[in-house]
């Protein structure tokens, strides 16, 4: 092996290192965050005939099979009543209306979720790990959660507005 070869062996290794070290924390934030939340919400559990049933097609690709909608197509982007943001799948109440924002992305946007109604996990599907968040009841997949929000908490969940309902005051 030559100097040239062991440099670029030893580049990668280090970049590797880095790149786990990386993932491994903020795999160990995210774990202590899910911890701590001390969930008291029952779980729903259903068959996937059960969900298929409950769900339109559209509701089942994106909380079911973790799919994204198009941007720009939900009436939720647009909706500013006052009321309760709740899981499409199971009802659970997720936002406040006074928690949604425009986030200029297409996509209903909230800088807060209700207290212990959310769940997190690492995503890899785009290679760069991304937090994606679920219904804390039924698991349905809603979104997920980015560090660009406005204050007070400068996060932005960005929902797929077909998995939710939106239940005014």
């Amino acid at each position: 092996m030559n100097r040239r070869q062991l440099f670029k062996t030893a580049a990668g290794l280090t970049a590797a290192t880095m790149s786990y070290k990386l993932i491994s924390a903020d795999n160990d934030t995210m774990q202590q965050e899910t911890d701590m939340t001390n969930n008291p919400i029952e779980k729903l559990t259903l068959s996937k005939a059960e969900w298929q049933a409950r769900l339109t097609p559209e509701q089942y690709q994106i909380l079911r099979k973790e799919g994204t909608e198009r941007p720009w197509t939900s009436e939720l982007n647009d909706e500013k009543r006052q009321g309760i943001f709740a899981c499409a799948g199971c009802d659970l109440p997720l936002f406040k209306s006074e928690y949604k924002f425009d986030s200029g992305t297409g996509w209903p946007s909230f800088f807060d979720t209700i207290e212990n109604h959310v769940e997190t996990k690492r995503d890899f599907k785009l290679v760069l790990p991304r937090t994606e968040y679920h219904c804390a009841r039924c698991g349905g997949h809603h979104g997920h959660v980015f560090k660009d929000g406005p204050e007070p908490t400068g996060l932005r969940y960005c929902n797929n507005g077909i998995a939710l309902k939106f239940i005014p005051s």
